[in-house]
């Protein structure tokens, strides 16, 4: 059975197919070859994987990484495309759904808002749900490195809090714009800030993310 995850890793994969080796993406530093070696990393070998959320360990997953990069575009393309081995916690479909749901979307808009033409895309509401459940579960923990309160809302009304703290910035923008938002791509986002002029200003210059 097809899922949120699994749609969105094939959606990325030809995005990157299509954008070829070189382009720029909205992961400061890295171009497409970059990001594919980072998402093929990510499931495939998770003992340097790990190093992104654990900083001793940053220096294996860079070393890792640049291995990975050292390999041909194709190969990491079709290697993402196909999905993670058996034995990584990945290949279980709920947890796919749980972490790479948020995760690729956010990466295809990397590749997509790089290009100097790109478009909003539309989302059917059954994935902007989809989207928005996700953003409730890890809203603390992505929002967290926020320098002022930040409440998301979705125009119906919908809210979760992400940060608390004081002054309070609600940023509003339907649930694809507050992910990609919420994961540090603030000026590729559109969203309506709301709030002190000069904590709105401090939101927008944050590392927002993981």
């Amino acid at each position: 059975m097809s899922t949120h995850a699994r749609r969105e890793r094939l959606l990325l994969a030809d995005l990157l197919e299509t954008a070829g080796s070189d382009a720029p993406t909205l992961c400061e530093g890295w171009t497409t070859h970059d990001l594919a070696a980072h998402l093929v990393v990510r499931e495939r070998r998770a003992d340097a994987a790990a190093g992104l959320l654990l900083k001793p360990l940053a220096g294996r997953l860079d070393r890792v990484q640049a291995e990975f990069a050292a390999k041909p575009y194709g190969e990491l393309v079709q290697l993402f495309r196909e999905g993670p081995p058996r034995m990584s916690p990945f290949a279980v479909k709920q947890v796919d759904e749980a972490a790479n749901t948020v995760e690729f979307y956010v990466h295809a808009e990397d590749v997509r808002r790089a290009q100097p033409d790109w478009q909003p895309r539309e989302i059917d509401p059954v994935f902007a749900d989809a989207l928005w459940s996700r953003i409730e579960r890890i809203a603390k923990a992505v929002g967290r490195k926020s320098p002022v309160g930040l409440v998301l809302r979705r125009p119906d009304g919908r809210t979760v809090v992400a940060h608390r703290g004081i002054p309070v910035v609600t940023a509003t923008a339907e649930p694809g714009e507050l992910a990609v938002f919420l994961f540090g791509r603030q000026d590729a986002a559109r969203v309506e800030l709301e709030g002190d002029k000069e904590a709105v200003a401090k939101l927008q210059a944050a590392k927002l993310g993981i």
